[in-house]
């Protein structure tokens, strides 16, 4: 046997390196490098966290951004007043007043004695001057708004009428055309409302007065009509 050397070959002296000694120090550097990983997989989601934040903020802001710089309102501690509710349908009132005006005008009134002797058979009011009536035949007062009362039975006719003057005098309408035809859809080709009109007419206080339309406006199958003036 040489001199320093043991029976199993080794130098002498020397120990000898355990296997897991080995993978110890591998395991280390996996660990390190997966450490190492970590980090920096950490460090990117909280780069990417912030530039989302940014991102958002800007995004909130861009209506900030676009107008510039503003100041908050102080809170004046104001009452926001509840929505204010429908006024209610005075449905009732409605009824009633269709009743009166129902009543108000008669058929049985004569209404002859009223009118002027020529031959249309104009109507103005005690206070009115003739002068109204020539205005009114030459078209000097322009109609605002109309009634067609074709087609309507007696008492429909009658009702329309008289919410329709009603309506108008609380508009401030002052020349009103009232078109009750000529009767050449009826069976003896007589007019059935021209007649019964003139008569609700006359009954109406708010009729100053009333005149057979011209040709372009209806001629014989309508009424040229002035109402007072609301009161004040």
């Amino acid at each position: 046997m040489k001199h320093g050397a043991s029976k199993s070959g080794r130098p002498a002296g020397s120990s000898p390196t355990p296997a897991r000694t080995r993978l110890g120090l591998d395991d280390l550097a996996r660990l390190r490098d997966q450490m190492k990983a970590d980090a920096e997989r950490r460090e990117a989601e909280r780069l990417a966290a912030e530039e989302a934040a940014r991102q958002a903020a800007l995004e909130a802001n861009v209506f900030r951004n676009s107008i510039g710089n503003v100041q908050t309102l102080r809170d004046r501690n104001r009452v926001t007043p509840p929505a204010r509710r429908p006024e209610p349908v005075p449905v009732q009132t409605r009824l009633d007043d269709q009743a009166v005006l129902a009543a108000s005008l008669s058929d049985q009134f004569d209404v002859e004695n009223l009118l002027e002797t020529d031959d249309t058979l104009s109507f103005r009011r005690p206070g009115i001057g003739n002068d109204v009536i020539r205005k009114l035949r030459r078209g000097e007062w322009v109609p605002q708004d109309r009634i067609d009362l074709h087609g309507l039975r007696r008492d429909e006719a009658r009702e329309a009428l008289a919410e329709f003057l009603r309506r108008c005098v609380r508009r401030g309408v002052r020349c009103v055309r009232v078109i009750h035809g000529k009767g050449n859809g009826s069976p003896d080709k007589q007019p059935v409302l021209k007649g019964k009109v003139r008569s609700w007419l006359v009954q109406k206080e708010e009729v100053l007065a009333f005149v057979e339309a011209r040709g372009a406006e209806g001629g014989s199958g309508a009424l040229m009509v002035l109402l007072r003036q609301p009161y004040a």
